[in-house]
């Protein structure tokens, strides 16, 4: 489904902090709330996108799908080995003469399809970000890397590479020390919202019914309390993005990114628990999408970093917390 929401257009989403943020992230929620892991191929393509945008005035083609392969494992190592010349410092992209990757890339989503993908590899012992078509030879998914069923749609794999040519986009420097990285953090969120959304809609539907009891419409009304207070959160945000622009101070865009986040996960966790409550085993045994729904906004919202994110947050509350005075 992902490919066909590129293809009809749906992924060519306004990029974040030009003055369109909400639809950005609303949209994400809503191809979230119809499908987890389709949404969230999506969101990276749509992350993809900003990131060219931003560091090299580049855009994903119509044709393309296009994921984020940046998470660095202790093991395995993706190595970048420059050929023809040029040298590899600085802080943008090519400056004579190309590369090559090799070695695998773990926790690649789409890794079998997806036709391109930014990557992070490592130059010597510096990581840079690298632009890779995915159709050329030595480009290898394997078929090892995800064994839960939650996210499995996604198609979470680890991606060989052997002798392939790719483009430099920047150092590690130009892709994590920009306040566009923490904007993409919040569209992840607005993801896990899409997908606490699928979770909530049978017990929707059973407060429809006339014979439905108080304890339900008390779950209900406890998951309109998170799920709408997750909603206005990315709302806010979004229209404080706007308001900074991509220039924005980098403390205050981490700050209200892991904030947001905190804010959605916490959301939608209490929203798989209230739904769990209400409604008993049924819907998680007979209700197949209703069960996919449930394990992939459990193993979605787990990127959220949990107390290691929250001590974050404590660290700059007093100073960027709008709030601690």
């Amino acid at each position: 489904m992902a490919r066909e929401w590129v293809r009809a257009g749906r992924a060519d989403l306004p990029l974040p902090a030009r003055g369109d943020t909400r639809t950005r992230w609303s949209e994400l929620t809503a191809m979230c709330a119809r499908d987890v892991s389709a949404g969230r191929l999506v969101e990276a393509h749509a992350d993809a996108d900003a990131i060219l945008a931003e560091i090299s005035g580049t855009r994903v083609g119509r044709d393309e799908l296009w994921g984020v392969w940046a998470a660095e494992p202790p093991m395995p190592v993706l190595r970048a080995r420059r050929v023809g010349g040029g040298s590899g410092g600085g802080s943008g992209g090519d400056s004579g003469g190309g590369w090559v990757l090799d070695g695998v890339k773990a926790w690649c989503s789409g890794g079998d399809v997806c036709t391109h993908a930014l990557v992070t590899a490592f130059d010597d012992d510096e990581p840079r970000l690298f632009a890779v078509d995915l159709r050329q030879p030595g480009v290898a998914p394997r078929a090892d890397g995800w064994a839960h069923p939650g996210m499995a749609g996604s198609r979470t794999t680890s991606v060989e590479f052997t002798d392939v040519p790719a483009r430099s986009v920047g150092d590690h420097r130009s892709y994590l020390e920009r306040a566009g990285f923490w904007h993409g953090g919040i569209g992840v969120a607005a993801c896990w919202l899409g997908a606490g959304i699928a979770v909530a809609r049978p017990l929707i539907a059973r407060a429809t019914r006339p014979d439905v009891d108080p304890h339900a419409l008390a779950h209900l009304g406890a998951v309109d309390v998170a799920l709408g207070g997750a909603s206005w959160a990315l709302d806010a945000a979004a229209a404080e993005v706007d308001r900074d622009g991509p220039g924005a101070d980098l403390t205050v865009a981490r700050h209200r990114a892991v904030r947001v986040r905190a804010i959605v996960e916490a959301a939608v966790d209490e929203t798989i628990r209230r739904v769990g409550r209400a409604l008993g085993p049924g819907p998680l045994a007979m209700d197949p999408r209703h069960g996919q729904n449930v394990l992939d906004a459990e193993v979605y919202i787990r990127q959220f970093h949990a107390e290691r994110d929250l001590a974050g947050l404590g660290a700059t509350a007093r100073t960027h917390g709008g709030w601690a005075r």
